[in-house]
C-alpha cells in the first residue's frame, strides 16, 4: 500500500510540474507573439550632413532640384544631372557653355534674389530638394519660410579647398553621384600638390606680389577664403591678406591708395573689363603691374576660374601657378590641361579655338546688365 501511495504522488507531482512548464511556456510564447514588430527599415529617405553640420534627410530618388546657389548648378552640370534643375540663380543664365550644355536654363524660374527667397515661387517648381548658400540661411525670416516649406534643403558653403572638396562630396551623396565627385577631389587635390612641390621652396622674399581683383577693380581677398586659400597655393604673396579692408554686405574692398602702396607686382582679375580699366585708369597707373602689363584676366570656361563659387578651382590654381613662375611648370601645357579636364568632368570635346578663348577669359560669360 505504501509503495503505491508513492507511486500514486510521485506521478501527481510529475503532472504538477509538467502543467506549470507547460503555462510557462505558453505565458512566454503570448508575449513573444504580442511583442512589436520593428519597423521596416526607411529605405526613401536617408540622412545627409550639409556643410555646415545640419542633417537633413532628403529622398534617395531625386528628379528636381532648385539650384539657389550657383555652386550647386555647376556640380550637376559636371555629375551629367544639370537636366534635373527646376530653378536656379540668375547669374548661371550668364555662362555661356553652361547653357549650350543645358538650354533649359534660360527659361528657369529664379526664386532668389540677393539671400531672399521668393518661398512661393519655389514651392511652384516643386522641388525634391534646395541647395541654398549661407547668406540666406544666416536670414531666421528665410530659415522660417524654408522650414514652414517643408522642402528639405542643404546649405552649400566653404572658405577653403578642402571645404570646396567637401562641399563637391556632399552634392555627390544628394544625387548618387559620388564617384564623380570623388574623382573630381583626387583631380583637385593632384592639382595642389603637383604646384605645392614646384613653388614650397621659392623664399618668402622672392615671391610675386599679387593683387586679386573679385568682379570689382577694388574688391579683393581676406584670410580665411576660398580665393586666398588657392592663390597661397599657387606660390603668390597675396597683398590683401591680414589688411584693414571695408566690408560691405560680406564683401571685402581695399581702396586705391592702399592698393597703391601695396604696389603688386601682378594684378589677376576674375571679370571681364576690368584689367582694361585698370590697364587704361590713370589713378591705376603708378602700379608696376599697370607699368609693365602684367594686369591678367583670369581664364573663364564654365563659369570665372578661382572665383568662389567656381569648380575650376584646380584649373586656376595651375594657371595662376604657370603664369607667376613660368620656369617652373615649362612642362605644363594649359591648353591641353583645359581640354581634358572638361572632357574628363563634362563631357565636352572642346575645339582649340574655343580652349584659347577659354584661357583667355573672353566671350564665355554674358555681362551683368547694367
Amino acid at each position: 500500500m505504501i509503495e503505491k501511495y508513492n507511486n500514486k504522488t510521485a506521478l501527481r507531482s510529475l503532472l504538477t510540474v509538467f502543467l506549470l512548464l507547460s503555462l510557462l511556456l505558453s505565458s512566454a510564447c503570448s508575449k513573444e507573439g504580442n511583442r512589436e514588430t520593428p519597423p521596416p527599415p526607411d529605405t526613401k529617405t536617408r540622412m545627409i550632413t550639409d556643410c555646415i553640420g545640419r542633417e537633413v534627410k532628403v529622398p534617395v530618388q531625386i528628379s528636381r532640384i532648385a539650384c539657389l546657389c550657383p555652386e550647386s548648378a555647376y556640380a550637376l552640370a559636371m555629375f551629367g544631372e544639370g537636366n534635373k534643375m527646376v530653378a536656379v540663380v540668375g547669374g548661371v543664365k550668364r555662362d555661356l557653355i553652361l547653357t549650350e550644355m543645358y538650354p533649359g536654363i534660360k527659361d528657369l524660374p529664379v526664386p532668389k534674389s540677393s539671400a531672399v527667397i521668393n518661398i512661393e515661387e519655389l514651392v511652384k517648381t516643386d522641388p525634391d530638394v534646395v541647395f541654398v548658400k549661407k547668406d540666406s540661411f544666416s536670414s531666421e525670416a528665410e530659415v522660417q519660410k524654408l522650414n514652414k516649406s517643408k522642402i528639405p534643403f542643404l546649405v552649400v558653403d566653404f572658405n577653403s579647398m578642402k571645404g570646396q572638396q567637401y562641399a563637391i562630396e556632399m552634392m555627390g551623396l544628394v544625387i548618387g553621384a559620388e564617384d564623380k565627385a570623388q574623382k573630381y577631389n583626387e583631380y583637385y587635390q593632384n592639382c595642389i600638390d603637383r604646384v605645392q612641390k614646384r613653388v614650397a621652396t621659392i623664399p618668402q622674399e622672392e615671391r610675386v606680389k599679387v593683387y586679386h581683383s573679385i568682379n570689382e577693380a577694388t574688391r579683393t581677398d581676406i584670410k580665411g577664403s576660398l580665393s586666398a586659400d588657392w592663390l597661397e597655393a599657387t606660390g603668390a604673396d597675396n597683398v590683401s591678406l591680414n589688411k584693414d579692408l571695408k566690408s560691405l554686405e560680406g564683401k571685402y574692398f581695399a581702396s586705391l591708395e592702399q592698393i597703391l602702396l601695396w604696389n603688386p607686382e601682378v594684378i589677376l582679375v576674375n571679370e571681364m573689363g576690368v584689367a582694361d580699366y585698370i590697364l587704361t585708369n590713370k589713378q591705376w597707373s603708378p602700379l608696376q603691374a599697370v607699368k609693365n602689363k602684367k594686369v591678367w584676366q583670369l581664364p573663364n570656361g564654365i563659369s570665372r576660374w578661382g572665383h568662389p563659387s567656381s569648380p575650376e578651382t584646380p584649373l586656376a590654381i595651375l594657371w595662376t601657378a604657370k603664369t607667376l613662375y613660368p620656369e617652373k611648370f615649362l612642362d605644363l601645357d594649359m591648353a591641353a590641361e583645359t581640354k581634358a579636364f572638361y572632357k574628363d568632368f563634362f563631357g565636352l570635346e572642346l575645339s582649340d579655338d574655343v580652349v584659347d578663348r577659354i584661357i583667355a577669359g573672353e566671350g564665355m560669360r554674358i555681362a551683368r546688365p547694367q
